[in-house]
């Protein structure tokens, strides 16, 4: 009996052995660094997808693409694991890595998730010129809860510029109140179009097909001469939703 299990183990035995074999130094090294390549591989092929002829690729954000109102979108939300205010969570489009000046306009409908906390403020929007390792990026965004809200403070602060790294909503609002940011009529859970018209050091946001910008920046925080991909940018709280993406780079 004894024997006769031994004899069925016998594969799974002499697997383990040979592991263990080849665990020893100088394998060891070698087989962790297989395993490191293989899972890298794996997860970046898990993330990656394709969606209206843009190559997709999270930015510590989750991603799907689902339908709503019956139409396809990228369905977006901020990795919970991240913290602080304007940072790099986004999905990346990789193909427009050249990006300088140009046209970015997209369709955006922002929620709020039923974890969101009371500061949450349905925060979507759009980042540019992003560089290679996402370290570098300019944004524009807006709050749709602010859009209608009974205090005008809040209505004031509906859209939003920031720079990544260093220029920050909260320092911009310090050392610039005002200026970054403006009010226009917006709310949740309601498709909003976003056209941004970016010109060397100069940005201008437009919403809804409205012939006037709601909001200019005529001093991109990275310069005139940065380009880099396309994002599509949102922070935490937000349940996002994007389509009808369309990146136009100036000749």
């Amino acid at each position: 009996m004894f024997s006769s299990i031994i004899h069925l183990l016998r594969p799974a035995i002499d697997a383990f052995v040979g592991v263990q074999a080849l665990w020893r130094r100088p394998h060891r090294q070698m087989i962790i660094g297989i395993l490191l390549l293989l899972s890298s591989s794996g997860a970046l092929l898990a993330q990656q997808m394709r969606f209206e002829n843009y190559d997709l690729q999270p930015v510590l954000v989750n991603m799907s693409v689902t339908n709503i109102d019956g139409k396809k979108a990228v369905r977006i939300a901020r990795d919970t694991a991240t913290q602080g205010a304007d940072i790099a969570t986004f999905v990346r489009l990789n193909n427009t890595g050249s990006f300088s000046n140009g046209t970015i306009e997209v369709m955006l409908l922002s929620r709020l998730l039923p974890t969101a906390t009371e500061g949450a403020r349905g925060f979507i929007g759009v980042a540019f010129r992003i560089n290679k390792d996402n370290s570098r990026f300019e944004s524009i965004y807006i709050r749709p809860t602010n859009g209608r809200a009974e205090d005008q403070l809040r209505r004031n602060h509906s859209t939003q510029y920031f720079s990544y790294p260093d220029y920050t909503f909260d320092r911009l609002r310090k050392e610039a109140a005002g200026q970054y940011e403006s009010y226009a009529d917006m709310g949740l859970n309601e498709w909003i179009k976003m056209k941004i018209v970016v010109k060397d050091a100069q940005a201008k946001l437009y919403l809804n097909d409205n012939p006037q910008p709601v909001l200019i920046v005529n001093d991109l925080k990275l310069g005139a001469a940065n380009s880099g991909a396309v994002g599509l940018w949102v922070d935490s709280g937000t349940d996002a939703f994007f389509r009808d993406i369309k990146v136009v780079t100036e000749k």
